[in-house]
């Protein structure tokens, strides 16, 4: 199946928001094989957030789930790190082509990605990168996971743009107990009357179990 023919098996929503073209470089298997999660957050995290972000990555791959995230600095850059430091599979979705790796600091770090996983980009090797580039690598990541988690972010976080394109596409989204409960980010609490999900230490086995796997190029890839 190539990405063309799957977007015609799409829903509606899903072909609306669907990128045009996809590229590639890694094991495309990835994008087929298992459930898919993207893990998500602010690029200034914590000591809390880190620790948290490994928690739950460590959690993901026990059960067998790709990790999916933007390759930028902080969360990001925890969520894959840990994903390799465990043993699991991950996706890293830019938002610039896959020649242009941004931010510099992670040009190793694609490189073991691409290496023996999967780098995804819909921009092309003459692209320019500019803000909306950024928003669009949210959604497209947003459309390849089964679900997001986002560990921790502020009010003004791009990681906002992520929870509503999830919403918007009808995927799981699940937010760490201790960013809902910061009463002061309203994004959050706008994204819970929209259906969002509370993860935390007691229920995340439960929930992880309930995310049901969408059909990504199925059985002959792309």
């Amino acid at each position: 199946m190539r990405y063309r023919d799957w977007i015609n098996e799409l829903s509606e929503a899903e072909r609306k928001f669907a990128p045009a073209e996809l590229y590639l470089a890694g094991d495309q298997s990835l994008l087929w094989e298992g459930r898919r999660v993207s893990v998500v957050g602010t690029r200034n995290p914590s000591v809390d957030g880190v620790r948290r972000a490994k928690s739950v990555v460590q959690t993901l791959v026990d059960q067998k789930i790709t990790v999916c995230s933007g390759l930028a600095l902080g969360i990001d850059t925890v969520a894959h790190k840990a994903a390799l430091a465990c043993g699991g599979r991950t996706i890293a979705v830019l938002p610039t082509p896959l020649e242009n790796v941004s931010p510099k600091q992670n040009q190793s770090l694609f490189e073991e990605i691409v290496e023996n996983h999967l780098a995804v980009s819909e921009f092309r090797v003459d692209s320019l990168v500019n803000k909306g580039n950024f928003v669009r690598r949210n959604r497209t990541m947003a459309l390849l996971s089964d679900a997001t988690i986002i560990v921790e972010a502020s009010e003004s976080s791009g990681t906002q743009s992520q929870a509503w394109e999830a919403i918007r596409l009808n995927r799981r989204l699940f937010l760490l107990e201790s960013l809902v409960q910061n009463a002061n980010i309203e994004w959050v609490q706008k994204v819970m009357d929209y259906g969002a999900e509370v993860l935390n230490k007691g229920n995340i086995s439960e929930l992880l179990d309930s995310i049901e796997c969408t059909q990504f190029g199925v059985e002959h890839g792309f």
